[in-house]
């Protein structure tokens, strides 16, 4: 009986395909899938998957993927029976995908033929695509699925690594339940409709593209287009072509459409939704955006993955004023802002976020201890820093692990940011604090430039956007910044890169006599 009154992740495209059977659902390269095709090809994939590997309800199955069809039907195919869909990020190599695939158990890792190689000895392998015994090429013959146990709300199916940019990746246990949840939330914060047409370029192992958008586009009805990467030209071309109106993307992918040498002569008018989110966007590349194409709206999307991962969202009608600000909780989250011990703060104090919410993970696989110190005084804590105003709506000021003591005082590294990226000479900025002699961390901001900028002149268009104990005492300049594929920078990377380049206060204006770095 409880399948009965549950609600699955797979049960998302069979209600899609009762109502439109005949509307098309996904277009990936030369192939379209509609509603009713894609809905048989999840019950195929989920026999094969069953039947050729022998795998029971509760076996953990790892894709290590690029984007596809196949990556859709295949994590479909999990959800239907009743397997533990495990994304990994297609970039892992040696040690780091060794991890996820030790960690979580993987019983099967279904890849592409150019990553196989990778996947270390010992591991079952399956081609999702592209070889004759791939899982897609099983798809031309139809074949009826009946699953050992019907899959239940409460059943595990995806272990969500998260992106482990300040410690080894976790898994965050994610539910059925906890996903359906989220794409409702979704859908309604997002005004999700059929008639959208989305184009989904990001990685759909990440948590973002797939359940924010993917996921919730097909709940509705949609017409989804999936791309293999963010292809500037290719996403200029579908959008004249009429074939694209909405897109999701990170702010690293925003500046660089923005910063596209077509991006001022293309015909981009049909475009009426742009979702940006994973990562803050600063709010003078906002503003850019906004000047070209002043009819597109936009919506910013915050969340983790421990909550599916949308937490909060701020329309298009709610920026004026505050576009710094991440909006408010969406339909099923409900947040508040706390101290260090737990107690809530005043408005317009900063202090860490915390949810309550039936999105929310049922914890990280095999790390109780872990689970114990996120799922504390019946909230979970998300490390977020951040003001929530009396209006409710929430600002993001830091991640905690990445606030500055310079000196005994708390700098934000987004207001630091916010500033470099006002001049314009900078492409990229992420500030970290650096270990020095005197202010036991120093404001250290690492740029890449599109123009010519020293690092005195950036020193001082800081100490005129804000207080001069904020402003960088240092710049160092990159090539490029380090970033996993949802677009965050890894400021764990540049902390461990950059810890021995030199102490003392270097680029300090106050102090002109202290060492410069070379």
């Amino acid at each position: 009986m409880t399948g009965v009154r549950s609600s699955t992740v797979d049960g998302v495209v069979t209600r899609s395909a009762r109502r439109t059977p005949g509307r098309t659902a996904v277009r990936y390269a030369e192939r379209s899938w509609t509603y009713a095709a894609l809905d048989e090809a999840v019950s195929t994939a989920a026999a094969v998957l069953t039947t050729a590997h022998g795998l029971r309800p509760g076996d953990r199955v790892a894709s290590y993927a690029h984007n596809s069809d196949a990556y859709l039907i295949a994590y479909l195919a999990c959800a239907r029976a009743g397997l533990v869909h495990v994304p990994v990020n297609q970039n892992l190599t040696g040690e780091d995908l060794a991890y996820i695939l030790r960690q979580s158990g993987s019983a099967l890792v279904l890849t592409d033929p150019v990553l196989a190689p990778r996947v270390p000895a010992g591991h079952a392998v399956r081609p999702l695509r592209d070889a004759p015994d791939s899982l897609l090429g099983e798809l031309g013959t139809p074949r009826p699925f009946t699953p050992e146990r019907e899959p239940d709300a409460g059943d595990l199916v995806q272990l969500l690594y998260t992106s482990g940019t300040t410690a080894q990746p976790k898994g965050a246990m994610m539910t059925h339940g906890a996903l359906v949840h989220e794409y409702v939330s979704a859908v309604t914060a997002l005004d999700l409709r059929a008639t959208d047409l989305p184009v989904h370029s990001l990685p759909l192992y990440h948590s973002a593209q797939m359940h924010v958008f993917l996921l919730p586009y097909l709940a509705v009805g949609a017409e989804n287009t999936i791309l293999d990467a963010p292809d500037a030209g290719r996403i200029f071309d579908l959008v004249e072509a009429g074939q694209a109106d909405s897109l999701f993307a990170p702010p690293t992918v925003w500046i660089g459409l923005a910063n596209h040498p077509e991006f001022a002569d293309r015909e981009l008018s049909a475009l009426r939704k742009a979702y940006y989110g994973a990562s803050i966007m600063p709010v003078p590349v906002l503003e850019r955006l906004r000047e070209r194409l002043p009819e597109l709206a936009f919506y910013n999307c915050f969340g983790q993955s421990e909550i599916g991962p949308l937490a909060t969202v701020l329309g298009p009608d709610e920026h004026e004023g505050r576009m710094d600000s991440c909006g408010r909780p969406v339909l099923f989250v409900d947040a508040k802002v706390v101290d260090e011990h737990g107690k809530e703060v005043p408005d317009g104090t900063a202090g860490e976020v915390v949810y309550r919410s039936p999105q929310l993970c049922q914890g990280y696989w095999d790390k109780p201890e872990e689970t114990d110190e996120a799922f504390r005084d019946g909230w979970f804590h998300s490390g977020d820093l951040a003001v929530r105003d009396t209006e409710g709506y929430f600002t993001v000021v830091d991640r905690v692990k990445d606030v500055i003591n310079s000196g005994g005082v708390l700098v934000a590294s987004r207001q630091v940011e916010d500033a470099l990226y006002t001049h314009p000479a900078v492409a990229e900025a992420a500030v970290v604090g650096l270990p020095d002699a005197r202010w036991v961390e120093a404001v250290t901001a690492v740029v890449v430039l599109r123009g010519e900028a020293s690092e005195a002149e950036l020193i001082e268009h800081a100490r005129a956007e804000l207080a001069h104990f904020k402003a960088p005492k240092r710049v160092l300049f990159v090539g490029e910044l380090p970033r996993n594929a949802s677009g965050k920078i890894l400021k764990r990377e540049l902390r461990d890169r950059f810890a021995d380049s030199g102490s003392g206060t270097a680029g300090d204006p106050d102090d002109p006599a202290a060492p410069r770095p070379a």
